[in-house]
């Protein structure tokens, strides 16, 4: 993973992609925050919530939507 990006899923959620377009997560807007939920996939394509690669960062905050901001605070490394 090189970079983040977000698709905006409604007002409340965003989809967090990789540059390859994998789905690693959800940017969700709870009490005025925009919250982190990780999230990874088994091979046969069942969720699991609180998993995959950013899985350590599951929960992590951000005040405003800022793929910069974001990339730099979940990027592994």
């Amino acid at each position: 993973m090189n970079k983040l990006t977000l698709g905006k899923i409604n007002d409340h959620v965003y989809q967090v992609l990789t540059d390859q377009g994998a789905h690693v997560g959800n940017l969700k807007l709870i009490n005025a925050v925009w919250k982190f939920k990780a999230i990874g996939y088994e091979q046969n394509g069942e969720v699991i919530p609180g998993g995959g690669p950013l899985t350590d960062r599951h929960n992590t905050t951000f005040d405003t939507l800022d793929e910069a901001v974001l990339a730099a605070r979940l990027m592994p490394g």
